[in-house]
């Protein structure tokens, strides 16, 4: 009787494992398509990116150090020249041009959205989380690339970095929170 509980305990650890490394390899799939959703603005190298959707979804979904994995496995596959940067770019110069730091604030976001989420399904926990942890942390980390790697001050800094992108951004935190509610729903049935 033992080793039947023992079994099926051993079973529904590697289900939740396979479960959990799809729903990893899903996110990294997604933030390679949705950099092609990228729109160059002309007064900033910032550019409109739909890859933030799938940030905000990476974290919502996962448990926060695979969500940081996640990122990181994005940002080396871009690093090695596949393009999956926004833009449909790659190398490792664009990680450290003057947007890397929205890059690597990215995996920093979705770590501590996804720590301080604590695995709820709570759809406005997650828009809260979004708006006030996961933008601040993107923006301060665009913005000290742009500063240090562009040589641009404070002000054209926050001008081609944050102000231009704060409500398009916010649309795409409840985006990212709507479909990780659907996802979680549907993995927690299944």
């Amino acid at each position: 009787m033992a080793q039947t509980s023992v079994t099926a305990l051993h079973r529904e650890t590697a289900a939740d494992k396979t479960r959990n490394l799809t729903k990893m390899a899903l996110c990294v799939a997604l933030l390679a398509i949705s950099s092609y959703l990228a729109f160059p603005l002309p007064f900033t190298p910032a550019m409109v990116v739909g890859t933030t959707i799938i940030v905000n979804m990476t974290a919502f979904i996962l448990k926060p150090n695979d969500a940081f994995l996640v990122l990181l496995a994005w940002m080396i596959i871009g690093a090695i020249g596949v393009p999956v940067l926004p833009g449909g770019s790659a190398g490792l110069g664009r990680l450290v041009g003057p947007t890397g730091g929205f890059y690597v604030a990215f995996a920093i976001a979705a770590w501590l959205m996804s720590k301080l989420l604590n695995g709820s399904n709570s759809f406005k926990r997650m828009v809260f989380l979004g708006i006030a942890v996961g933008m601040p942390v993107i923006y301060v980390g665009g913005c000290i690339s742009m500063y240090l790697v562009a040589h641009m001050g404070v002000w054209a800094t926050l001008v081609a970095a944050v102000f231009p992108f704060i409500f398009g951004d916010i649309v795409k935190v409840v985006a990212g929170a709507f479909l990780a509610t659907r996802i979680n729903a549907i993995m927690r049935k299944n």
